[in-house]
């Protein structure tokens, strides 16, 4: 089969768990005997460029780094169409598309459908498609959403996370769809909060395109599963393939024992960004007395001013402790090593993923994970016999959860190490998406 897989950003410009998924699926498609290529949209690009990643080919178009707000909401976008006719020359058999941003939408997969593909559409973020505008669901960024798309209660929930406040933010919300609907038409951050009502509205109707227009819609939770359901898309279309890890030697970095008389070791391995929780472990940080052996370290890259403002926030709330420290991001092929250093991972993130992948693939190491109770990681770590899960958004209770680990390691850490689940590998994922390819077969 000739495989297209299309995603938002790739390397080596961005170096995120979803580009680490695409690029280990390439790897075992080629394997396979197939024929591989990458796709993605280059906002900083001015003209179409080819090279190799990983030896599969890779092929980018540029889009507008400044998108109108139209684009942004998922018109075509400037560019774009370099990629449908790119698309009509190649002529794949399956063209397969992860995550939704501007200059890889509908339009995107409605051109993959004309070329005479198979269209199979992953969803990694939190948004599931279209259904969360907040992109977290995390109902006003504080505690999970039913994730049931409604108008008034996303468009308010939407308003806030702009800055607006909560009873403003449900008076627009709550204005008529014919008056929001007339404001799209009004230019500037007024017109984007007066027609967001509309903009859910649409997002709605859209998602309900995406899921019929896809040959196959693919969650890798259950619990994404269930949204979908409870928003009315429970049809055969959407199906489970659960998230699994690239580790091939992860046995031989694990640890046999954890050495009793050193500080028990907490990383927090990802992006500096707010959804992952960052904020919420350095609070904890501070919420543990001073006499407790524990290390919590921060380790993830720093390419932009947003992330850099992130780290620079998460120091001023450790204020100086000692026990925080942070240290430069791990190159992937160095990610088992750096885990398995660890007592235990800590995931806390603040919105609904999918996995994350970096606690697979600390479970890989036999590396115990303490994270949000949302999400992937509500599947995959036993609360009390694999890891500890905590309310997300809960900076307390995650900092219970730590003081327990560092009083009592025999009886958490190295009881949780004896019982370290084995996670999916990527072969398996792959092999799933060759069945889902061939089942769905178009061309």
């Amino acid at each position: 089969m000739k495989i297209v897989q299309a995603v938002g950003w790739y390397f080596p410009e961005s170096l995120g768990g979803t580009e680490v998924y695409v690029a280990a699926l390439c790897r075992a498609f080629a394997a396979a005997g197939h024929t591989v290529m990458v796709a993605a949209p280059d906002p900083a690009g001015h003209a179409e460029r080819c090279y190799s990643h990983d030896g599969i080919p890779v092929y980018r178009y540029p889009i507008p780094s400044r998108p109108t707000r139209a684009e942004a909401q998922g018109a075509v976008v400037r560019g774009a169409e370099r990629f449908h006719q790119w698309l009509a020359r190649q002529q794949a058999d399956v063209v397969h598309l992860h995550t939704f941003v501007t200059g890889l939408g509908l339009p995107e997969l409605h051109a993959a459908r004309a070329s005479g593909a198979t269209a199979i559409v992953t969803t990694h973020s939190s948004s599931l498609g279209f259904l969360c505008a907040r992109g977290t669901l995390m109902q006003w960024g504080e505690f999970p959403c039913d994730g049931v798309s409604a108008p008034v209660k996303c468009a308010a929930c939407a308003l806030e996370q702009r800055g607006l406040p909560r009873a403003v933010s449900t008076a627009i919300a709550s204005m008529p769809l014919r008056f929001a609907r007339a404001a799209s038409s009004v230019r500037g951050p007024v017109g984007t909060a007066l027609s967001m009502r509309d903009v859910i509205q649409r997002n709605i109707d859209r998602q309900r395109e995406l899921v019929a227009t896809a040959n196959r819609f693919v969650v890798l939770t259950d619990g994404a599963r269930q949204i979908l359901r409870a928003n009315g898309f429970g049809n055969g279309t959407v199906v489970v393939n659960r998230l699994g890890v690239a580790l091939d030697s992860a046995s031989s970095v694990r640890r046999p024992r954890r050495n009793p008389k050193s500080p028990i070791t907490v990383g927090y391995v990802g992006r500096f960004d707010a959804i992952k929780g960052v904020e919420v472990l350095a609070r904890a940080a501070t919420m543990l007395d001073r006499d407790l052996p524990i290390a919590i370290e921060f380790r993830g890259p720093v390419q932009s001013a947003g992330e850099r403002a992130v780290r620079d926030r998460l120091r001023s709330i450790a204020g100086g402790d000692s026990r925080v420290r942070f240290a430069d991001a791990v190159p992937h092929e160095r990610i088992a090593e750096v885990l398995g250093e660890y007592d235990a991972l800590c995931c806390p993130a603040i919105c609904f993923e999918g996995g994350p992948t970096v606690a697979l693939e600390a479970q890989a190491v036999g590396t115990p994970v303490v994270g949000s109770r949302l999400g992937g990681l509500a599947e995959i770590v036993e609360d009390g016999v694999t890891g500890r899960l905590v309310p997300p958004n809960d900076p307390r209770g995650l900092a219970a959860a730590l003081a327990e680990i560092a009083r009592d390691p025999e009886h958490t850490i190295d009881r949780w190490r004896a019982n370290a689940p084995t996670p999916r590998t990527m072969s398996q994922v792959a092999a799933d998406y060759l069945h889902l390819y061939e089942s769905c077969a178009t061309r």
